[in-house]
């Protein structure tokens, strides 16, 4: 949306000051009745609403938007305060709501322009909690979901870049929870479980920035248990794509500090990996 969207003109914010001086200062008095929302246009609720985010009140906004829409349902107005009301509420933090908001706008006007920044709104009610998640990964992979589908339907909108960013940045997000809790597993020797893990960035986050650790930490776990072939062929796909890496030089050193080489060994998982890459096809 536009930044002039969020602005009232001149006639607007008359009509601002006289629903102001109406309703006392605050939407809680029209909550309790103690003044008739009914009494208002459309246009004045309207205002209303982008003076309460003007002023940093964003649940008031909501509020007032929501009117518009229950008052005057078949009206333009209503159509452009239910995009307001999922943009107040995401400033607001209350993402459930704000979700609801964009959902609806999306379901009623599919074709309008707006339509593909309610779908990023909704991607943004996911994406905006993913450092609040801890160790579950439902939101993240939701927020995945939401950007491709800003992505892949609006993909001429001015939010597509955006979109595009976030979803690499949310992708990142959970290759380093996979990360992280390999590496606890890895402290604790308990190192098929830590493979598991380092396995699934290989293999499914290859594009992320945790892929050279991921190797690198596959060579430590397979030295421990011994696995010679395994650790040597991931070293060898560090050497290919990360030879610049600490990560490199830190498993040069693991394999060579036992007589080994970093280069392709055994028929293995890491083995078929090697090949892919060697052909093209792989990073």
């Amino acid at each position: 949306m536009t930044g002039g969207r969020f602005r009232a003109g001149a006639l607007g914010a008359v009509l601002v000051v006289a629903l102001v001086g109406g309703c006392g200062g605050t939407a809680e008095q029209v909550r309790r009745g103690d003044i008739p929302m009914e009494t208002f246009t459309a246009e004045q609720i309207f205002e209303r609403g982008e003076f309460e985010m003007n002023r940093r009140q964003p649940d008031q906004a909501a509020f007032y938007f929501g009117e518009v829409e229950r008052l005057y349902p078949y009206s333009e107005w209503a159509k452009r305060s239910l995009i307001m009301q999922a943009y107040a509420y995401h400033q607001d933090q209350d993402y459930e709501n704000s979700r609801s908001s964009a959902q609806r706008y999306i379901d009623f006007y599919p074709l309008d322009d707006d339509a593909a920044y309610a779908q990023y709104l909704l991607a943004l009610s996911y994406y905006d909690q993913i450092d609040e998640v801890g160790r579950d990964q439902g939101l993240t992979f939701q927020a995945l979901q939401a950007l491709r589908a800003v992505i892949e339907r609006y993909p001429d909108s001015e939010y597509a870049r955006s979109a595009v960013l976030k979803f690499d940045l949310a992708f990142d997000h959970l290759a380093a929870k996979e990360m992280e809790i390999g590496r606890y597993y890895l402290r604790r020797n308990h190192h098929t479980a830590a493979i598991n893990r380092f396995r699934t960035v290989v293999e499914d986050f290859q594009t992320t920035s945790h892929t050279a650790e991921a190797l690198h930490r596959l060579v430590e776990a397979y030295l421990s248990l011994g696995l010679t072939d395994e650790a040597q062929t991931a070293g060898a796909i560090l050497g290919h794509n990360f030879r610049g890496t600490e990560w490199y030089e830190d498993s040069y050193g693991l394999l060579t500090g036992r007589g080994l080489e970093a280069r392709a060994m055994g028929d293995n998982w890491l083995r078929q990996i090697y090949r892919q890459m060697i052909k093209g096809r792989w990073l």
